[in-house]
C-alpha cells in the first residue's frame, strides 16, 4: 500500500523535498459546478446582478487563487505557474454553471492543487456575488479530471 508522503517516518507533518526532481512539463485540469436556481442563472447571464459580471469576476479570482494556493493550502509548494485557465459551461434549464480550470508549470511538482483551488474559488465567488438573490446555491462536485507530467505520469478521469 502506497504511504502518505506528507507525513515522515513518526507521522509527522512535512513538506516533501522535492530538489532531487527533474523540471518537466506539467498540466492539470479540474472541474467543479454551481447550481441555483433559473431565475438566479438568468441574472448572471443578463449580467442584471449589482456586484457586475459574475462569470468575468469568478474567474479572476480563480486565476489570483491558483497563484496563491500555497498560502492557503500548508504543505503546497510555491510554483512559478505558467498559465492558469478558467471557463464556465452554462446550462439554463438545469440551473448550472460548470467551472474548469487548466493549471500548467515546468516544474518539480504538480499543479493538481492549483487547478482545484481555482475552480474552488470561482464556485466561492459565484455563489458571494449571488448570495442576496439565492442563499440556496450549491457548490458541488470539484474534481481532478486529468495531469500530466511528473513522475506520476498521466491521470485521466474515466467518468466526467
Amino acid at each position: 500500500m502506497p504511504k502518505l508522503s506528507h507525513f515522515d517516518k513518526e507521522g509527522r507533518s512535512r513538506m516533501v523535498d522535492v530538489s532531487e526532481k527533474k523540471d518537466t512539463k506539467r498540466e492539470a485540469v479540474a472541474r467543479g459546478e454551481v447550481r441555483m436556481a433559473p431565475e438566479t442563472f438568468r441574472l448572471i447571464m443578463d449580467r442584471k446582478l449589482a456586484k457586475g459580471d459574475v462569470l468575468e469576476v469568478a474567474r479572476l479570482a480563480g486565476i489570483m487563487a491558483a497563484k496563491k494556493t500555497p498560502d492557503i493550502i500548508p504543505l503546497c509548494h510555491p510554483l512559478n505557474i505558467s498559465s492558469v485557465e478558467v471557463t464556465f459551461h452554462t446550462d439554463g434549464e438545469e440551473g448550472r454553471i460548470g467551472i474548469e480550470a487548466t493549471a500548467r508549470v515546468t516544474g518539480k511538482t504538480g499543479v493538481e492543487m492549483e487547478a482545484l483551488t481555482a475552480v474552488a474559488a470561482a464556485g466561492l465567488t459565484i455563489y458571494d456575488m449571488c448570495k442576496a438573490v439565492d442563499k440556496a446555491m450549491v457548490i458541488g462536485e470539484i474534481r481532478l479530471m486529468k495531469k500530466s507530467g511528473g513522475k506520476s505520469g498521466r491521470f485521466i478521469r474515466k467518468e466526467g
